[in-house]
């Protein structure tokens, strides 16, 4: 079972042990820490390039065309993916990795409800912020609370959550005649989860979808 007390700020949250005594979790702020990195061929191919690709397909181009779209075609966007790595690389071993333009995040901040006005938008951005790192200075026990939860609800949960993203994406991988197989075998290789050579399914998914493009194009000629 679960167990939850409410006390003031406080907060306390686990999963009850054999005897019913809980296991506690204290709602205490944490400080960053540092962690020291350590080169690993693997995690570069199964982590970090495909984690690079994914973030510039989907976040930072569709961030680009956000931008666009939402009236701020002047924005310095070199400048901007200039700082997004120089911030990752400062930043990274504190945990903030893969920073980015953030396409659905700025579709909310951009969009035209925010404010009628373009150059006073940047005020939902800034509370965007500033709700992000208050919440990372409860990183600690708010992994403890989904920790706590049953895995089948937290699985659960973060799919339905996802389905948007991931129904949004089928469709504008499918949508172009020409590409579709090779899409759907990125994302069948992807979601298999299969581990060759120990690198993870994501890069393979990545070559795998290069290598069918590269075959099926002849064909779609």
């Amino acid at each position: 079972g679960l167990f939850a007390v409410f006390a003031g700020p406080g907060l306390a949250l686990g999963p009850t042990g054999p005897a019913g005594a809980p296991a506690v979790v204290a709602a205490a702020s944490v400080a960053p820490l540092a962690w020291p990195p350590a080169f690993s061929v693997s995690t570069l191919l199964g982590v970090a390039l495909p984690l690079f690709v994914v973030t510039m397909a989907s976040q930072n181009l569709p961030g680009v065309a956000v931008l666009r779209a939402s009236g701020y075609g002047a924005a310095p966007i070199s400048r901007l993916l200039t700082i997004a790595g120089v911030a990752t690389l400062v930043l990274a071993p504190f945990g903030a990795f893969a920073l980015n333009l953030a396409a659905i995040s700025a579709a909310l901040c951009m969009a035209p409800d925010v404010h009628p006005d373009p150059r006073r938008r940047w005020v939902a951005a800034a509370c965007a912020g500033g709700f992000y790192v208050s919440i990372a200075a409860f990183a600690g026990p708010l992994a403890a609370l989904f920790a706590a939860l049953p895995r089948e609800m937290v699985i659960a949960v973060a799919g339905l959550a996802l389905l948007p993203t991931i129904g949004r994406g089928l469709l504008a991988a499918v949508s172009n005649d020409t590409e579709r197989e090779p899409a759907l075998v990125t994302f069948l290789v992807t979601a298999s989860g299969v581990v060759l050579f120990g690198v993870g399914s994501a890069f393979w998914g990545v070559v795998f979808g290069v290598a069918a493009l590269v075959a099926w194009r002849p064909r779609a000629a």
